[in-house]
């Protein structure tokens, strides 16, 4: 269920699904992959270019190459996951 509050220049959701709103922040991440790509390969380091082009800022995709590279369950890949998309969203706020 999500709710929208009625500000037109500024929607703000509030979501009782986390996962609705991983998607609406993933959203951004996608739609900017390759400003992304270099955070994503400074965090994980094993993960080649050739592979952040076929990611393509898809996050199940990125889970699975996480997965892969680094022998992680799926439950870590995504708390790894989650933690670097906070970070990205610190480092992106406006001052």
């Amino acid at each position: 269920m999500m709710i929208a509050m009625p500000d037109a220049a500024c929607p703000v959701f509030f979501s009782t699904n986390h996962r609705e709103v991983t998607t609406m922040n993933w959203d951004r991440i996608e739609g900017d992959w390759k400003q992304f790509k270099g955070n994503v390969k400074q965090q994980w380091g094993k993960i080649t270019d050739d592979q952040l082009d076929v990611i393509a800022g898809k996050r199940d995709v990125l889970a699975g190459k996480i997965q892969e590279a680094y022998g992680v369950s799926r439950d870590e890949a995504e708390k790894q996951l989650a933690s670097w998309q906070d970070r990205q969203k610190e480092m992106n706020r406006p001052v």
